[in-house]
């Protein structure tokens, strides 16, 4: 059989893997499909064959002799991962479009799975080669399939949600694009990613979350362990920047950027934006000022949101509409007392130091309890059981 005579081959001319080779020859004889298919999972992953065309020519003399008797998802990971040794991206599309068509053509159950899993990485070669139409309608026709699937593989998920996030980036799309990528992160593990994929990734999180419209909330960014990617590197100023927005900090930022001005002069994105960024730490600003106020005396005066966010008072009444437009907070402003009334304040993901501030005012309001129940049993004690 070629297939046989094809293992035979790379077994003479590679004798330090002819185990491997004996192996896989082994389960093919033996139609043990499964098992084959969890031995090619880790053949493939060898260094060896991480160079060249190796994988294309294992595919095409090997595989192809019995790709449709493997788990069709096992199948679209070999298949995406050997598409990635072909020249030319127009090839790799082209392999991956013959491999869905005869996918379609097995008539299997849940085919749609690998099937989007495949499209996905065309999309991500259509974006490489400047497609942008043809990437967004294959990533369009993919959230409808995923949407009326269920129970779906994560590397499914994590796979669209990567491209998807790719596409928002092309197009600096600041917001979509830290959606879909925390979206691609919660499908996928950290540990299983390189540390310059990490660092790569972390840094663009942090940029857009600085830059995103209506992101305000640093706290699940920080939260996430990716974002330690940051520490002891170049960018690491970054992190302490999204710790200075997260506290609404203003006066830890401005310290930040005189010490970082030379790695923020290098970001335009930042620069372009730099007046937005000041906007934004002083909504947050506001926000950590609201609530680290008792719950008991929201009612703050104008002057104290000015000193704090170094505006003055007309431009202190602009940042208050801005968040109240943008739903970040709900309360009246009173122009004639100078004060705004604040009733409602957007949940945020605490930091540790938020969290214990929390935490004192849970403990002085238990306290308060303690005062009031023993005053009322004083005061009435034929009501109230000792």
């Amino acid at each position: 059989m070629a297939a046989l005579e094809y293992l035979d081959s790379l077994r003479n001319a590679h004798p330090e893997l002819s185990d491997w080779y004996s192996n896989l020859a082994d389960l093919y004889q033996r139609k043990l499909w499964h098992q084959l298919t969890q031995k090619l999972e880790q053949f493939v992953a060898l260094a060896v064959f991480q160079a060249g065309d190796t994988l294309i020519q294992l595919y095409q003399n090997f595989i192809t002799d019995f790709e449709t008797k493997l788990n069709p998802l096992k199948l679209a990971h070999f298949a995406v991962t050997v598409s990635r040794q072909y020249a030319s991206k127009e090839a790799a599309v082209g392999y991956l479009e013959g491999l869905i068509d005869k996918l379609r053509a097995t008539r299997e159950m849940r085919i749609d799975e690998p099937i989007v899993y495949i499209t996905t990485q065309v999309a991500m070669y259509k974006l490489e080669l400047s497609m942008q139409k043809g990437c967004k309608k294959l990533l369009d026709d993919g959230k409808a399939v995923l949407d009326r699937m269920t129970d779906i593989d994560p590397s499914v998920y994590a796979s669209y949600y990567w491209v998807l996030s790719q596409y928002h980036k092309s197009h600096q799309e600041f917001a979509e694009f830290y959606k879909n990528a925390l979206l691609y992160l919660a499908y996928t593990s950290v540990e299983s990613l390189s540390v310059s994929f990490k660092l790569d990734l972390a840094f663009d999180l942090s940029l857009s979350a600085l830059l995103g419209d209506n992101i305000y909330n640093f706290g699940e960014l920080l939260a996430h362990p990716i974002i330690k990617s940051l520490l002891g590197t170049k960018v690491e100023w970054l992190y302490y920047i999204l710790e200075a927005f997260n506290s609404g900090d203003l006066v830890r930022y401005q310290e930040l950027c005189n010490m970082h001005k030379d790695a923020l002069n290098a970001q335009p994105a930042l620069v372009a934006n730099a007046k937005e960024l000041l906007e934004k730490i002083n909504i947050l600003c506001l926000m950590e000022i609201i609530f680290s106020r008792p719950s008991g005396d929201r009612t703050v005066p104008l002057r104290v949101i000015a000193e704090h966010t170094k505006l003055s008072v007309e431009d202190v009444e602009y940042l208050l509409m801005k968040s109240l437009s943008a739903h970040l907070i709900e309360g009246t402003i009173d122009e004639v007392e100078g004060t705004v009334h604040i009733s409602w304040v957007q949940p945020r993901v605490l930091g540790i130091s938020q969290v214990k501030s929390l935490r004192d005012r849970l403990d002085n309001w238990l306290d308060k309890v303690h005062s009031t129940l023993v005053s009322v049993e004083a005061e009435t004690p034929d009501l109230v059981a000792s």
